[in-house]
């Protein structure tokens, strides 16, 4: 059913963490009612609207990376593409940062 896509140990951390991020804000909304507040983003967000736009950031992150990943081997010499833990780290401080802030 899966065999399409390659699941790679990152690949599987980055969909467990977004399943449990939303078991999580499930729980959250259901013990603590959001309220609207405004942040750097330019509107009043609910932390169901940041996690969602976090997720979207932290996918097109990943996304820009796996599409550079190439182009970064050649420019700097490197033997082979640099891991894609360095797009999940940085996926994941955006969407702690979305979140916190927006």
């Amino acid at each position: 059913m899966f065999a399409w896509m390659v699941w790679t140990t990152p690949v599987a951390i980055f969909f467990t963490c977004i399943v449990l991020m939303l078991i999580g804000m499930t729980v959250w909304e259901i013990r603590s009612p959001t309220m609207e507040r405004k942040g750097f983003l330019p509107m009043k967000t609910t932390r169901g609207d940041r996690l969602f736009i976090g997720l979207l950031g932290a996918a097109y992150i990943n996304l820009a990376f796996v599409g550079v990943a190439g182009w970064l081997a050649e420019r700097l010499a490197l033997e082979q593409e640099p891991s894609v833990w360095f797009s999940f780290v940085l996926s994941m401080l955006w969407l702690a940062w979305v979140m916190r802030k927006g």
